[in-house]
């Protein structure tokens, strides 16, 4: 098997077993790994994306927010740019959620080519997962926030990668009216 497939291989198995327990906020509570799968599916097919290191950032970029993952497992495990473009797009849970939100925006134009492109994507998904099966508990007015936030984040990473923002853009364009 050739490398790059190899190590993609790995972060998808190391995603898969870190999320096993986790499930989606959507009505059918769909399996976690859909979501980080969903990303580098993105990158791969809508993106043109190849950079081995990138699609491993986008399987892994949930794994230190939301399980008991440390950087510096992920350091061990795939080398030292995949888990610094995973801590890139990792909110501090010890903050307010209002705090990581703000930070979210404040930090997008600072990130890294390569931690725009995760970034990009997975606010793409999110959107539209929002659009088409949002979490059972959002109303209208908090899935039209999550997308104006959303777009905000965007609008910091504009440049990195057109095709990519378009589909944002016309993802956006479905906003819950």
């Amino acid at each position: 098997m050739e490398k790059p497939v190899g190590l993609i291989l790995e972060a998808l198995q190391f995603a898969a077993l870190k999320h096993r327990d986790q499930r989606r906020k959507d009505l059918e509570s769909s399996p976690y790994i859909n979501h980080p799968i969903a990303l580098a599916d993105v990158l791969v097919n809508e993106g043109g994306v190849t950079d081995t290191e990138v699609l491993c950032a986008a399987l892994l970029h949930d794994t230190v927010e939301d399980t008991a993952t440390t950087h510096q497992e992920l350091v061990d495990a795939f080398g030292s740019r995949i888990a610094r473009i995973v801590a890139e797009v990792t909110d501090d849970q010890d903050l307010p959620k209002a705090e990581r939100k703000r930070l979210q925006i404040e930090h997008a134009p600072k990130l890294s080519h390569e931690a725009k492109l995760v970034k990009l994507a997975d606010k793409l998904v999110n959107l539209r997962d929002v659009a088409e099966r949002p979490p059972a508990k959002w109303d209208l007015a908090r899935r039209q926030e999550y997308f104006d936030w959303a777009k905000r984040v965007i609008d910091g990473l504009r440049g990195a990668h057109p095709r990519l923002e378009a589909a944002f853009d016309a993802a956006y364009a479905k906003r819950p009216a």
